[in-house]
């Protein structure tokens, strides 16, 4: 149960009993997502790092926040499907738009479109919120492709990661769905 209410309309209310259907995983709940604690960041380039909050390998999808906390990349890729980005702090773009995102700022990313992703130097490290499906098919300076990054290949980084700073690989399954 949440924190108990104090004036609010609804403090009578009784929950559902039974919230889950038999089958359903419980949620993941993860309290300060943008964490400041480092470990918690995935090294994803050599200048920007990911914190996965959710995984599901069985529909190839993940939630995580990118942070750089300097001038950051992410090279030039392709997505076949779309993605959703919300920034937190920071400002960040795409080398192909016109637009720059600042905190509070949202983007939707349409199936079909390749992009190099840059972090600015900004006071506040850079932080966004993705849902991304499938594959990053990772594009040359011409936007032709040469290899991809699935969420099997982002389990394996993930893994090793946290095995290698003492939080033990075995993390990474608690947040699958």
């Amino acid at each position: 149960m949440p924190e108990l209410p104090s004036n609010e309309f609804w403090r009578g209310l009784k929950p559902i009993p039974n919230c889950f259907q038999p089958d359903a995983k419980p949620e993941v709940y993860i309290s300060n997502a943008p964490t400041e604690d480092e470990r918690m960041y995935v090294p994803f380039t050599d200048t920007v790092s990911s914190r996965p909050l959710w995984i599901s390998p069985s529909e190839n999808r993940w939630c995580d926040i990118l942070m750089a906390k300097e001038a950051g990349l992410v090279n030039r890729h392709y997505h076949p499907h779309e993605v959703f980005a919300y920034t937190i702090s920071g400002k960040w773009g795409y080398l192909e738009h016109d637009w720059t995102a600042h905190a509070g700022d949202f983007v939707y990313e349409t199936p079909g479109e390749g992009h190099t992703l840059v972090a600015y130097e900004h006071e506040d490290p850079m932080r966004a919120f993705f849902i991304v499906k499938g594959p990053l098919i990772w594009l040359d300076e011409n936007g032709e492709p040469e290899g991809y990054f699935d969420v099997h290949s982002y389990i394996d980084m993930c893994r090793k990661h946290y095995d290698k700073v003492g939080i033990g690989a075995d993390y990474v399954d608690t947040l699958f769905r």
